[in-house]
């Protein structure tokens, strides 16, 4: 779930905000070590509160009901949804740029290729759970293809001599001397290649014995991660300048069109299935992650509804493909990556600094993992250096992310908290509910997540409307 669409765009933003190829590659090595410390935190949380739902589910039982829908307000309007817009815009820029080798891809047409690659997963999401995984299987290969390609060509540059952007003179050779603020937003930029490091928690339910597998699953993937994302950076190197990388509108075609002559179109190609296959398993993962919150009753019941036949949440993945088509008008690559990147860091820092508050309010909690509280205050350190100067450098897009994220305060006290509300208020809802039965051919589900096609009927339960029962 790492490695996906941020390799290939996030190098640029590294290196335009660190002024120099060593310092890109510092952050590179720092940004692996950093999702390593919040993984060992996340592991004794998986474990000490097994439940499915991750930073969800953590937040909400430590905190309680108010900060746990802030988190999920926080991750279906902004950090779901924007993903899915840079990974979308990214699939575009790479397929366009055959089109349009020696300039940026028209703004429309970027958008409409975007919107179009969305509009067919989300059918597909849409249609069949079978379709989904197995598109999500075969295009898996695609990055793994791709990356493998880049690091190996760049072992065999380094092996002939063309490593001169290495060399210590000029790899820590600036053209302009960061701020602490820059530094900030370079790793914004790398953390956002990161993100995912936290999805394993997502399903501690369902991992056989967590107590191994959860931390061995960390000590593994994150250096491996690492390894793959900084010899990727290096190989780039041996191929361009700093200059040509910045001036790039795919690193990866760039490379490619360096290195590897006729073969060229194999970059673009593998990029393409790369995002193609992270934008379907974003909406797989985000459309869960509203029904979720709509079962735990924090969003409408309609998102908590799947289809009658094809057993899929389309409410919910309505909802996802509508955010991520407002974002996507909104707002270019590198800042969208800014915004969910701090969005990203504010949610990680309030979960780990749960780790904290459930050591002091129930210290006699079983733990089978319990990590020493350096790394939780070494992480929240760099948390807060990270966030601080964030906001400094971008007030604009931080203080944006912030208001969404209160404005689902009077929200959740509105929706969530005001049990008697008039009976105008239910009717409403009610009526809401029973057009989206209608319209979606949605029933509850007897299960407490979407089955599989093949899966037995649906049981419908009471809605509290006479009409919906009567849909269902």
């Amino acid at each position: 779930n790492i490695i996906g669409s941020g390799i290939f765009i996030s190098p640029k933003g590294v290196l335009e905000h660190t002024g120099s190829v060593g310092l890109a590659l510092v952050v590179w090595v720092l940004g692996g070590g950093i999702a390593a410390l919040g993984s060992l935190c996340y592991a004794e949380l998986g474990v000490a509160i097994p439940k499915s739902g991750g930073d969800y589910s953590y937040v909400t039982e430590i905190f309680g009901g108010l900060a746990g829908f802030l988190l999920l307000w926080s991750a279906v309007l902004i950090m779901y949804p924007t993903s899915l817009a840079v990974i979308s815009l990214t699939f575009s820029n790479y397929v366009l740029q055959s089109v349009f080798p020696n300039c940026m891809p028209p703004y429309t047409a970027s958008r409409v290729l975007s919107m179009a690659c969305l509009l067919l997963l989300t059918f597909v999401n849409g249609s069949s759970v079978r379709w989904a995984t197995r598109i999500q299987d075969i295009f898996t290969g695609g990055k793994l293809l791709a990356l493998a390609l880049i690091i190996t060509v760049g072992f065999i540059q380094i092996f002939w001599g063309n490593y001169e952007e290495l060399r210590p003179t000029n790899a820590f050779s600036f053209w302009m001397t960061p701020t602490v603020g820059h530094l900030a937003l370079a790793f914004l930029q790398a953390s956002f290649a990161f993100s995912g490091w936290n999805f394993l928690n997502y399903v501690t339910e369902e991992l056989v014995d967590p107590r191994k597998n959860l931390p061995r699953a960390i000590f593994i993937s994150i250096p491996l991660v690492t390894f793959v994302y900084t010899f990727t950076n290096v190989a780039y190197f041996t191929a361009m300048s700093p200059q040509e990388l910045l001036s790039s509108n795919a690193v990866a075609v760039t490379f490619g069109e360096k290195l590897l002559g006729y073969f060229s179109w194999i970059m673009p190609v593998s990029v393409a299935l790369s995002t193609f296959g992270g934008i379907n398993g974003y909406l797989f993962t985000s459309s869960r992650l509203c029904f979720s919150g709509a079962r735990e009753g924090h969003l409408p019941s309609l998102l908590a509804m799947i289809h009658v036949q094809h057993r899929t949440p389309i409410p919910a993945l309505l909802v996802c493909f509508g955010a991520t088509a407002v974002i996507m008008l909104v707002g270019d690559t590198y800042t969208l990556i800014n915004y969910v990147s701090f969005i990203n860091y504010l949610c990680y820092g309030v979960t780990i600094i749960g780790l904290i508050v459930l050591r002091w309010k129930r210290p006699k909690l079983f733990r089978p993992i319990k990590v020493n509280l350096l790394i939780p205050i070494t992480y929240l350190t760099f948390w807060a250096f990270l966030l601080i100067f964030s906001f400094y450098s971008e007030p604009v897009v931080c203080g944006i992310g912030l208001i969404i994220i209160l404005t689902g305060v009077p929200v959740f006290f509105l929706g969530v908290s005001w049990r008697n509300k008039p009976k105008c208020v239910h009717r409403l809802i009610e009526s809401f509910t029973w057009w989206g039965q209608k319209l979606c051919f949605v029933v509850y589900p007897q299960s407490d997540a979407p089955e599989e096609e093949n899966g037995p009927c649906p049981h419908p339960t009471p809605s509290g409307s006479e009409k919906a029962l009567k849909t269902q």
